[in-house]
């Protein structure tokens, strides 16, 4: 299999994924900010910029399980250790088609640049763009191959409520006619609740590796 990381990403979006044939297929990074490992069904992508063969190597030497290989803890610490970076958490990977017409929800944009919301999603994306709702905070940003990533924050008092799903559901109206990604931990089950009820589909797994 063949193609870019944005390429791989974007069928998947259409529901077009990679084949479900147990292999591995390595792809350079699309930024220097960006290295990681996504698993699809049966088959993972690793995009990073080390040698494709030293990937494949140390996945054959390390005797990982076959279909889940590349998110084995030993071929992730390896991957850490060779490129010097971390990882916080393997994500559920999420996508939503773009929704027509207008958020049913009051939002204001905010533009300081001092925020923290804006602040903790610069060292991750570029072109962030944040609002305010009642009680709530809705992100998008380019991340992972210039993919728009989405990203929620509800107060405690209004939770339970429905305000996540509805901030999720305003970034596929705001998402300008392409797909929405969301990374979600896979323990975070209140969140994967509110996404998928809000349309998004889970395609695979995420392992992002960070700089220091």
């Amino acid at each position: 299999m063949a193609g870019s990381l944005r390429s791989i990403l974007d069928a998947a979006a259409r529901g077009v994924f990679p084949p479900a044939d147990g292999g591995t297929t390595v792809v350079p990074q699309h930024c220097p900010r960006d290295a990681g490992v996504v698993a699809f069904t049966a088959h993972s992508v690793v995009f990073t910029d080390e040698d494709p063969g030293w990937v494949r190597e140390t996945l054959r030497t390390l005797d990982c399980d076959g279909l889940a290989a590349t998110m084995h803890t030993r071929f992730l610490t390896a991957l850490m250790e060779r490129t010097g970076r971390r990882t916080d958490t393997i994500d559920v990977l999420l996508v939503g088609t773009p929704l027509a017409g207008r958020p049913a929800l009051a939002l204001t944009g905010v533009t300081d640049p001092g925020h923290p919301r804006v602040l903790s999603a610069r060292r991750r994306r570029d072109d962030v763009r944040v609002w305010a709702a009642d009680g709530g905070v809705l992100v998008l940003g380019r991340g992972v191959a210039g993919r728009l990533e989405v990203a929620v924050e509800v107060a405690e008092p209004v939770r339970h409520r429905g305000l996540g799903r509805r901030l999720v559901t305003a970034a596929r109206q705001l998402s300008g006619g392409e797909p929405v990604w969301a990374q979600v931990s896979a323990g975070n089950a209140r969140s994967l609740r509110a996404f998928q009820a809000a349309g998004y589909a889970p395609v695979g797994s995420e392992a992002l590796f960070l700089t220091p």
